[in-house]
């Protein structure tokens, strides 16, 4: 206490290192909390929990919390953190767009280079819109070559069925600098009578075989679906797409209850995705093409013709953590290592890059190990207290509302939208949560009593721990009192 029996205000992060310090002693878990963990044959020594007030050096609950955990996609606030504390919420990353021939009544007489840098939204539409502005740029037929180059990342090459033998889930898109609407496909899929043969249409969208590109071979499309009366509930999880050399087939069952639906496929390569997108809007646009599309790096001779800009950091990290997008999230942890020791990015640049971060702001991160960066990893570990560590310092800073706005509130938005529905906590909890297989966890903010921010950290790991919800929900409610 202060002289006169106030109490001392002291930074956020300084208050948090108090949590590590030897003499506080793990309080025992709520006994809601502890009968959920019991009732899911969790073990109280799988977990790591840290509650505390934003201001107060004193946590109202610390168990577990040194334990060295796999946080999944809470690892997301790291990153995110990380990104808005160096780099400001005001910035943006650039996809450039030059030309090296003249342009001349319309006609690109030479190649156009697509040079990536990184933008980790670049979705369907904005690529569109990049598209649109190159026509009003006066291009609006190229005889010469596509060039894509995405040279401003330098990575070894990624198997997207390496995590978990799910290749075609849009979460194992692999990063790339020059990324079109998260490397995903759409299968567009309908109920049309008698018109396909199984009554079901499907088709990609855009469609892979309108680009004139020698880097794919454009899969066949064996629709071999089964039309059902049942309920539209759950449709994704009855069927089966699968890539079998050179075709995706699906098989399964199709609800006609579902009319027309959409499933983004992670299904080419990143350049391939490009080429299609490329290739099927610049047709749509009323545009020519006859060169060929292909990768490479930017011709010394090219001039710029202009750059366009992702949209703010500020709304990339909201994008990140309300809906867990794991390709952006290594995205943005690739170009904090771009952004601190130069281009091209690689995986260790960013992991140097973030611990370096960590070490000039006083945080120390002792369980800390990085891979990638968005938590879709089976290394990467930290601790709830360094976490809670991370969430007081983030409060202390200026980014502290573009960071706090961009968790999602528990019943209302992003991955949180449906769970603790109806509770006292829908509405007053900013959570990040992480699941993998084995992993069940929580990091954010609540809201308090008389309007006190909290900090709750609530990991586990553990076999069971699919089964943690009700622990944690019964942990969100005890710190709402």
């Amino acid at each position: 206490m202060c002289a006169g029996g106030r109490r001392c205000a002291f930074p956020p992060y300084l208050l948090a290192l108090l949590v590590l310090l030897p003499g506080f002693a793990s309080a025992e878990l709520p006994a809601t909390v502890a009968q959920a963990l019991k009732q899911a044959g969790i073990p109280e020594s799988h977990v790591g929990v840290l509650v505390q007030d934003v201001d107060n050096p004193l946590p109202l609950l610390a168990h577990g919390e040194k334990r060295s955990l796999n946080p999944a996609s809470v690892m997301k606030l790291v990153t995110t953190l990380a990104a808005l504390d160096s780099l400001g919420p005001a910035h943006t990353f650039k996809t450039r767009m030059l030309v090296d021939g003249p342009i001349k009544e319309g006609v690109l007489q030479g190649n156009l280079i697509l040079q990536g840098g990184g933008d980790p939204a670049l979705t369907l539409e904005r690529f569109w819109l990049l598209l649109r502005e190159l026509r009003e740029r006066g291009v609006r037929e190229i005889r010469g070559d596509v060039v894509l180059d995405a040279s401003y990342y330098h990575l070894d090459p990624i198997d997207p069925a390496a995590f978990d033998q799910a290749p075609l889930r849009p979460y194992n898109a692999p990063p790339s600098a020059l990324l079109v609407n998260f490397n995903t496909l759409n299968l567009r899929l309908g109920v049309t009578g008698s018109v396909a043969p199984n009554g079901i249409s499907a088709r990609l969208d855009p469609a892979p075989a309108d680009a004139p590109s020698s880097l794919y071979a454009p899969p066949d499309l064996v629709n071999q679906l089964q039309l059902t009366d049942t309920s539209c509930s759950g449709w994704r999880e009855k069927l089966t797409p699968q890539r079998d050399n050179g075709s995706l087939i699906l098989t399964g069952a199709y609800p006609s209850a579902c009319g027309d639906q959409s499933l983004p496929l992670n299904l080419l390569s990143p350049e391939a995705t490009v080429a299609a997108t490329f290739s099927a809007l610049w047709k749509e646009l009323g545009n020519l093409h006859s060169g060929k599309i292909r990768t490479g790096a930017s011709e010394t001779n090219a001039r710029l013709l202009f750059e366009f800009e992702s949209p703010p950091l500020a709304q990339l990290v909201r994008d990140i953590n309300k809906y867990s997008n794991n390709v952006m999230a290594k995205m943005l942890f690739l170009n904090l290592g771009a952004a601190r020791y130069e281009a091209p990015a690689t995986w260790e640049k960013s992991v140097r890059a973030v611990r370096n971060w960590a070490t000039e702001h006083g945080l120390e991160l002792p369980k800390l190990v990085l891979e990638n960066g968005s938590g879709l990893s089976r290394i990467e570990r930290i601790s709830a207290a360094s976490l809670a560590h991370l969430l007081s310092y983030a409060a202390a800073r200026p980014a502290y509302y573009e960071f706090a706005a961009s968790l999602p509130a528990v019943g209302l938005e992003g991955t949180q939208k449906n769970r603790m529905n109806g509770s006292a906590a829908a509405g007053l909890a900013w959570l990040k949560s992480g699941t993998l297989h084995g992993a069940r966890n929580l990091a954010g903010y609540v809201l308090g009593p008389n309007g006190r921010r909290r900090i709750l950290v609530m990991l586990i790991n553990h076999a069971n721990a699919a089964a943690g919800a009700k622990a944690q929900a019964a942990l969100v409610e005890w710190s709402l009192k």
